[in-house]
């Protein structure tokens, strides 16, 4: 008999069908208490990479009301090691690069680093991080990415395009703040800085300018905060900003796309292509780092059209095989060779209920966390479970190894949208300025070109273009 601490309390189907029905981010807990990842501390890391160098991003604390970008943040080329002395205060060579930039003044992490990559020559690693017990057969830490960074250290509000993510806290807590698809507008999405498959956030969602972001007032947050052991679902298409809360925070990430979305791999496409062309252009204020640094060169105008063409004719591949899928059942006829009509009553499938509970936390939506307002106090800490901070902390194993900290839903009104009447309560009069002509920048431009509604329109328009069903449009 298995010991009880090992016995798992979803099987691999069961959270395959659980994250088929799932339509919002939720957190597994008691799945991973045996996987040898949970020991991948930063200090442990450290032992395993030794002397190799990673590349650490690092921000200044000081709060300005707009996003960190990477392309505005500092690189150090450092070791592991370096790092650890850093986060303790030492200085000097014990730190290496790290001697430039004050631990009280700067956060930094090591993002996104792919495992496959940093232990090459220690590929037994892979085995620790046991992604097949979601249901992936196959997969383990060699499709998966670290995470590393010290408090503080946050990736800006975004979106991916492609895929969902299964996200494992291994050290240290991460605070995420999450976003459904609906609140795209209320998030003023922006291309610049680019990133293949990611779409920014222009606003701070931390400390948000709602003079210059007024919608964002109307963003439901989704919030949690991740514990050791817990696994985060992100589905796809939601916003999400992600911030340390303690000293030192380590985890693990498996971005999944097993069903290939061919829309959005035009969507893409079509985005590159209108970015590149116009931030490849010379011109007065097109002086700014608009590509990522994630992003290692731009391809050529005729090589972003050769992308949008595989893309349009893998859409176009697709969409007819579902087609003849659809028009190849058979068709049912009675005696007289008159096609059947369905009277017969077809019993429904039960509906799938996902089952929510102790190993299974949905995130909520918590609106009283955004924004922070002018004069607020510091942020709660995190392990207030006074039920006036709207947080439950729920035990997660009898070893407590695992504590969840989850964010408990405010009543279903606060997570509604507001009529636009309510937005602003005060004399409009009081509030007035005169409008102000501004000058459209090239990023304005593109803003607008590449809104995810904008090029969701162009990408129906050219798939219609290529099978020939393409019709002019109507005013």
């Amino acid at each position: 008999m298995a010991a009880l601490d090992t016995i798992k309390p979803f099987s691999p189907e069961e959270i395959q069908r659980i994250l088929h029905h799932l339509q919002q981010p939720a957190v597994f807990i008691n799945m991973t208490c045996d996987w040898p990842v949970l020991h991948w501390t930063a200090e442990h890391l450290s032992e395993c990479l030794r002397d190799r160098l990673v590349r650490f991003r690092l921000g200044e604390k000081d709060e300005t009301k707009t996003p960190l970008f990477e392309t505005q943040c500092s690189y150090v080329e450092a070791k592991l090691k370096h790092f650890l002395n850093w986060t303790q205060g030492q200085t000097g060579t014990d730190v290496g690069p790290f001697s430039d930039y004050s631990i009280s003044e700067y956060w930094a992490y090591a993002d996104y680093k792919y495992i496959a990559m940093l232990f090459q020559d220690q590929p037994s690693m892979f085995e620790d991080v046991k992604w097949s017990e979601f249901g992936y057969e196959g997969r383990n830490g060699r499709e998966s990415t670290l995470w590393i960074g010290t408090e503080g250290a946050n990736t800006p509000c975004h979106l991916d395009s492609y895929g969902c993510n299964l996200v494992l806290q291994v050290q240290g807590r991460k605070r995420w703040y999450l976003f459904p698809p609906e609140d795209t507008a209320q998030l003023y999405p922006t291309r610049i800085p680019y990133e293949e498959s990611s779409i920014f956030s222009q606003v701070d969602v931390l400390h948000p300018d709602l003079k210059r972001f007024p919608a964002f007032q109307e963003a439901r947050a989704h919030v949690v905060t991740l514990q050791p052991g817990q696994v985060l679902y992100v589905p796809r298409h939601w916003w999400h900003y992600v911030e340390s809360v303690d000293p030192i925070t380590v985890s693990v990430n498996s971005w999944i796309e097993l069903d290939v979305d061919h829309i959005a791999r035009v969507n893409e496409a079509v985005t590159k292509t209108v970015v590149c062309a116009l931030k490849s252009a010379p011109s007065d204020d097109n002086t700014d780092d608009w590509l990522n640094p994630t992003e290692e060169a731009v391809g050529s105008h005729t090589e972003n059209m050769q992308y949008v063409n595989l893309a349009l004719r893998a859409s176009a591949q697709t969409q007819r095989s579902l087609g003849h899928n659809r028009e190849a059942r058979p068709i049912k006829r009675d005696s007289r060779g008159q096609i059947k009509k369905h009277r017969d009553k077809v019993e429904e499938p039960k509906p799938f209920i996902v089952p929510f509970g102790p190993h299974l936390i949905p995130v909520h939506c918590q609106r009283e966390n955004l924004p922070k307002q002018e004069g607020e106090t510091d942020k709660k800490s995190s392990r207030n479970c006074d039920t006036k901070s709207q947080e439950v902390c729920f035990t997660a194993s009898s070893n407590e190894v695992q504590r969840a900290e989850l964010t408990s839903a405010n009543s279903s009104s606060q997570c509604r949208q507001r009529d636009s009447a309510d937005v602003n309560t005060q004399n409009p009069s009081e509030d007035y300025e005169e409008p102000v002509d501004t000058k459209i920048t090239t990023n304005d431009l593109l803003d607008c070109l590449v809104h995810p509604d904008v090029i969701a329109l162009v990408t129906k328009l050219l798939l219609e273009r290529h099978t020939g069903s393409y019709r002019a449009m109507t005013p």
